[in-house]
């Protein structure tokens, strides 16, 4: 249900859910984090600051997935990524990832290095 409500809302963001269908940069976000998200956002490579979360007041639990969709109508490729944790608000950001390239980006964090990685499917 939860996978369901993000694609509506990501895709109510920047079209009509008849224009969202089929757009190229469309990819499957997988938390493997171990912790619970309580914010994703997602902006294009060149603007200077982040869209609206689209999680609005929902969470993706560890273990969790959700589909985002963009407008057929948009055509950049480049887009950066920003995820913040619900219990600390720290944050992660990976930028110009191309997603006309991929369709799956499944992220982890390793409590040892203290870092959160993003792998591209």
């Amino acid at each position: 249900m939860r996978r369901l409500l993000f694609a509506a809302l990501f895709s109510f963001a920047f079209a009509t859910p008849t224009l969202a269908a089929d757009a190229k940069q469309d990819f499957e976000l997988v938390n493997k984090t171990g912790y619970e998200l309580n914010a994703v956002y997602v902006s294009p490579s060149k603007a200077d600051d982040w869209d609206e979360d689209i999680m609005g007041q929902d969470v993706l639990g560890d273990g969790e997935s959700v589909e985002i969709k963009f407008s057929r109508a948009d055509k950049s490729c480049k887009w950066d990524l920003k995820v913040v944790y619900s219990d600390d608000g720290s944050s992660a950001v990976w930028s110009n990832v191309d997603l006309c390239t991929i369709s799956r980006i499944t992220i982890r964090y390793n409590r040892k290095s203290d870092k959160t990685t993003a792998s591209y499917d």
